[in-house]
């Protein structure tokens, strides 16, 4: 009987003690849970905050690869600026015989024109020729020295200055003179004229430094006046760099 008693006597105990372990073993499990889960949660945080990192330093790269193509082209008012504090003493310049404006292909030797009876600047009798006005001043010198070229010839084929509408500020051309030496020259603008229009800032200057316009045909063809309706101008600055 005793023996009996004191088995269940004992058992209760036990049972209590198992118990109290298994609870101790869930309170750990369910701090090793919570620490797991605030583990996850510092993880992806800093997966948020290196990603949105990794995107800012993307476009800040992209943007400054932006401003470095952009500035790869020279920008207008650089190369003003650049003519008038690197311009030398007048120089002595020879006669033009060749211009070339790489942009659109054009290599092309050089007439010598002046005006014609009706008081308007003559044109190269040769259509894949260009003519420098010899009355004003000869590229490279200072004041503004101008050429002209045809658009286009008989039967509608291409002349020397078909592609001119295609040119934009910031492109080259070079006029090389008779004694060998070439002669760089930025383009700052395109203007477009009426046929009838007053045309005189396209030779003159007075800012004393040396340009370069060029002068085609634009616009319609005037079965009436046998002309071109508008005329092209490019207006180009000597460059000093």
């Amino acid at each position: 009987m005793r023996l009996f008693f004191y088995s269940t006597q004992s058992m209760p105990k036990k049972t209590t003690k198992n118990k109290k372990k298994a609870n101790l073993n869930k309170k750990v499990n369910s701090e090793k849970i919570q620490a797991l889960e605030l583990f996850l949660i510092v993880l992806l945080a800093l997966f948020v905050i290196i990603s949105i990192a990794s995107v800012f330093l993307f476009c800040h790269i992209a943007q400054y690869n932006a401003s470095a193509q952009k500035s790869v082209s020279i920008p207008v008012s650089t190369v003003i600026s650049k003519v008038a504090t690197n311009m030398p003493a007048q120089e002595s310049i020879g006669v033009p015989v060749r211009i070339k404006i790489p942009s659109i292909n054009v290599d092309a030797a050089v007439e010598r024109v002046g005006l014609k009876n009706d008081g308007s600047m003559d044109v190269p009798k040769d259509p894949m020729n260009t003519g420098w006005y010899e009355p004003g001043p000869r590229p490279g010198e200072l004041g503004s020295a101008v050429m002209d070229g045809h658009v286009d010839w008989w039967y509608g084929a291409t002349a020397v200055f078909a592609g001119l509408k295609e040119v934009k500020p910031g492109y080259v051309i070079i006029v090389e003179d008779d004694t060998g030496k070439t002669i760089p020259f930025i383009i700052r603008e395109i203007r477009t004229y009426g046929a009838t229009d007053n045309a005189t800032d396209i030779f003159i200057s007075n800012d004393g430094k040396p340009h370069l316009n060029l002068i085609t045909c634009a616009g319609a063809w005037d079965i009436y006046t046998n002309q071109y309706s508008n005329r092209l101008v490019v207006f180009a600055d000597r460059d000093y760099r």
